[in-house]
């Protein structure tokens, strides 16, 4: 991960959690202005073990540093259906999906999970790093749209993931509520552990089965509920995941980052993003840009490196047939997989599966091929041919 750090006399934001992360001995670094857990290899783990975890039985995450921004009145779903690219009159209560904030030009000002509390009500999930500039953004698109009160209500969440087949054996110890029952990005409300009044959501970040929670952000309610995640899933192999194993995780399940693999700079079209876009839902900001663009001149590839002990880690010139083509937005190892794993935009004319590429990695050009994504799939083949 390469999000720019903090100036030095920035004092970080912490989480509910993050005495409990430093008594778990984690390694801890600044990210986006966030002072958060990337391993514990003081609870007896670390990377791999977090990342395998994951894929085997259960992990949790703390990621209570992410934004939550409320949209609430008569206008709320006309507003965010002009501000996001997904079809959100299309959403039942109870039912959240993933969409984008848009530029005028079709690209990104973050990406996100729109939630649909009720008729009139509308909770937005968006990356922790850009929290602030999405709500600036939103208050100037749709601000004064009439019948809406838009709050930011990021301080008042703490947000857990519990990530793995073994996810809802965990989380069902602690509530009475049917969680066999919530549907993939559904979500409702219940007791647990009990915290009353927790929305309980089957979302994630991991390419696994799991629950998000969310729950008041005081600390002695956060470590409540963390020490009983942890509890309840002993049996399991639980271990507490920190931001690595989120990044190695997410790259197995070809899922985008922010300020990598999609930004400002990047449409949906480039990004392999368009099973999100709703061109015939009506006019939204970035629309008209998309319906009028050309076929795209880059896409984003997901590259297997022939030596898995070559990780690139983002920005390393990439090559095809000797020529520059590109950068890398992200790399690292697939644990699962068992495969260096490399993410980067490339000439349309040379994206195809099976194309050989080199990768720049401290001045040696490692060579790998493009290989169809996600490379790890739950339900099938750990890794793709």
């Amino acid at each position: 991960m390469t999000t720019p750090a903090t100036p030095a006399a920035t004092e970080l934001k912490k989480t509910a959690l993050n005495l409990t992360h430093r008594a778990l001995k984690a390694r801890m670094v600044d990210f986006g202005g966030w002072d958060m857990p990337v391993e514990y290899p003081g609870a007896g783990g670390g990377l791999i073990a977090e990342h395998m975890a994951v894929r085997t039985g259960v992990g949790l995450f703390d990621v209570s540093h992410m934004g939550e921004i409320q949209f609430r009145g008569p206008g709320a779903l006309a507003a965010v259906e002009h501000i996001t690219m997904n079809h959100v009159s299309k959403l039942e209560d109870g039912q959240a999906h993933y969409s984008a904030l848009l530029t005028p030009e079709g690209t990104f000002v973050d990406d996100i999970l729109v939630h649909r509390l009720g008729a009139n009500e509308y909770l937005l999930v968006v990356n922790a790093g850009t929290k602030d500039k999405d709500y600036a953004w939103i208050r100037k698109q749709v601000g004064t749209f009439p019948s809406i009160h838009i709050s930011d209500y990021s301080s008042y969440y703490s947000q857990l993931a519990l990530q793995g087949p073994r996810a809802l054996d965990t989380l069902q110890k602690l509530t009475k509520a049917d969680l066999g029952a919530i549907r993939n990005y559904r979500f409702t409300w219940g007791q647990v552990a009990g915290v009353h009044n927790v929305l309980i959501a089957r979302t994630g970040y991991s390419g696994e089965d799991g629950f998000e929670v969310y729950i008041p952000s005081d600390e002695a309610t956060t470590v409540k509920m963390w020490n009983a995640l942890l509890d309840a899933g002993a049996e399991f192999g639980i271990r507490p995941c920190g931001l690595g194993a989120r990044n190695t995780l997410r790259l197995e399940a070809g899922m985008s980052l922010y300020g990598h693999e999609i930004s400002d700079e990047i449409n949906v079209l480039e990004a392999g993003l368009d099973r999100f876009l709703k061109l015939d839902k009506g006019e939204f900001l970035g629309r008209d840009a998309l319906v009028a663009a050309a076929e795209p001149e880059r896409r984003l590839a997901c590259l297997v490196l022939a030596d898995p002990r070559a990780v690139a880690l983002g920005s390393e010139p990439v090559r095809v047939d000797g020529a520059a083509v590109g950068r890398v937005t992200s790399g690292g190892y697939g644990y699962a997989v068992e495969a260096s794993i490399v993410y980067a935009y490339v000439p349309v004319a040379h994206a195809a599966v099976g194309t050989e590429v080199a990768v720049d990695i401290f001045g040696d050009w490692v060579y790998g091929e493009i290989r169809p994504d996600p490379l790890y799939d739950p339900e099938g083949e750990r890794i793709r041919a």
